[in-house]
């Protein structure tokens, strides 16, 4: 039973500052930010969620079952993430690399306190335990001191490098040659940048990275010493009533100051044969996994190498729908079609054991998925990316970036490409 009071409101970036600052005395946080990124499929400008009433916390031995399980008797909003490892609960695979995050494979929580923002008002849902809390805590965020919460750490960390230049290079001639044999058609190839023995203040170091990226899949996740602050500006999955719609990005080009030459490149990504062979590849792997679940005929691209441009890049982004049966749970849908296929390759499950054999470091929540349940069983989740990883405990700090191998594809661009992602994060952490 949740208690409702909405407000009449218009979110600031100084009260974000506020709302999260606030935030910082509970052990689990979710903070969801569309940056007011103009787009067709969302809901909410911005949504918080704190305090655990209930959770599932997991491997990913039968993870899905018992998140099916979970979600069917909360029949509650809930919030957290998915890791890439679940894939192993999908399919006869392993992930054996290295691993210095220690995430739980999967974990949820049942919010006490949740903040709905539109672009008008805002909506308090507080489980009724904590009902007499509202007035107070809204009285409390307004007039929050951020000064400690924000406050910098003074050392710049120093950024290392999981794999070697040279190293990376002999990979993707490896995904190449996997190519070229017929094995897969395409592969995400990733890699991993580190810094251990890091203190990180997590909520200034997320300000900094929203600043700079300003992307509509934000996500400042905190569960306990784990913090996941994510710049992602691509969805997963969403399911609104019956219809689910998936948007798989594949193609990136960086933005440049002058406009002309901006918009040039902007025509080039859109032109560019290999990386709309790569975003079309993709695209039809989405189509191909809605289908196990989708209604008959239904499954349908509604765009396809659309160009959207974010602060730091351009990116080449399709969109594809379809409906399901309302017998279908929401759990089962996202079993069907995870790990997303833009952060896999195709076929799906040859080139995840390709990819395991060749990457150093394990994914964790890296590819995976941020996002959260509603009471009626409607979702929605991002995809990891863009992301930087923290682990408070071990101070260990880490962001992967990747990019789409196929037989067109060549070595120094990719590096480059991955460079070009990994920017802001650098920026963020190195300044």
């Amino acid at each position: 039973m949740r208690i409702t009071k909405t407000i009449t409101f218009q979110l600031t970036d100084t009260f974000k500052m506020q709302l999260l600052a606030w935030a910082q005395q509970f052990d689990e946080v979710v903070w969801l930010d569309s940056n007011q990124y103009p787009q067709k499929h969302s809901h909410y400008n911005a949504i918080l969620a704190v305090e655990a009433f209930t959770s599932i916390k997991t491997d990913y031995s039968n993870a899905f079952e018992k998140l099916n399980e979970y979600q069917k008797i909360t029949k509650d909003w809930l919030f957290g993430y998915l890791t890439y490892d679940l894939k192993n609960d999908i399919e006869h695979l392993k992930s054996q690399n290295f691993d210095a995050l220690d995430f739980a494979d999967l974990y949820f929580f049942q919010p006490k306190k949740i903040f709905l923002f539109t672009e008008t008002e805002v909506t308090l849902q507080y489980l009724a335990m904590v009902d007499d809390e509202i007035a107070g805590d809204w009285e409390e965020i307004l007039n929050f001191d951020t000064t400690e919460a924000l406050h910098k750490e003074s050392a710049a960390l120093k950024i290392s490098l999981r794999t070697s230049k040279d190293t990376y290079f002999e990979k993707l001639n490896e995904v190449l040659h996997h190519i070229k044999r017929g094995d897969i058609y395409e592969a995400n190839f990733c890699q991993e940048f580190y810094s251990e023995n890091a203190s990180i203040n997590p909520l200034h170091t997320f300000f900094e990275l929203n600043t700079i990226s300003k992307p509509p899949f934000a996500t400042f996740l905190k569960l306990s010493n784990h913090y996941a602050l994510s710049a992602s500006p691509e969805r997963y999955l969403q399911k609104v009533g019956t219809r689910i719609i998936s948007q798989p990005i594949k193609g990136t080009a960086k933005r440049l100051q002058n406009a002309s030459e901006d918009k040039k490149m902007r025509e080039q990504l859109a032109n560019d044969p290999k990386e709309r062979s790569e975003n079309i590849m993709i695209t039809d792997l989405v189509r191909n996994d809605l289908s196990k679940i989708a209604e008959k005929g239904s499954v349908t691209v509604d765009e396809l190498c659309k160009i959207y441009t974010f602060e730091q890049v351009h990116q080449m982004i399709s969109t594809v729908s379809c409906t399901v049966s309302s017998e279908i749970t929401p759990v089962q849908i996202l079993k069907n079609t995870f790990p997303m296929g833009s952060m896999t390759g195709a076929p799906k499950v040859s080139a995840m054991q390709i990819i395991e054999a060749l990457e150093t470091s394990k994914r964790g929540l890296y590819s995976g998925t941020i996002g959260y349940f509603t009471p009626t069983g409607d979702f929605d989740f991002n995809v990891v990316i863009r992301s930087i990883l923290y682990n408070a405990e071990t101070n260990y700090v880490s962001y992967s970036v990747g990019g789409a191998i196929t037989a067109k594809s060549i070595p120094e661009n990719e590096y480059e490409e991955c460079l070009l992602k990994a920017k802001a994060m650098r920026d963020v952490l190195e300044g």
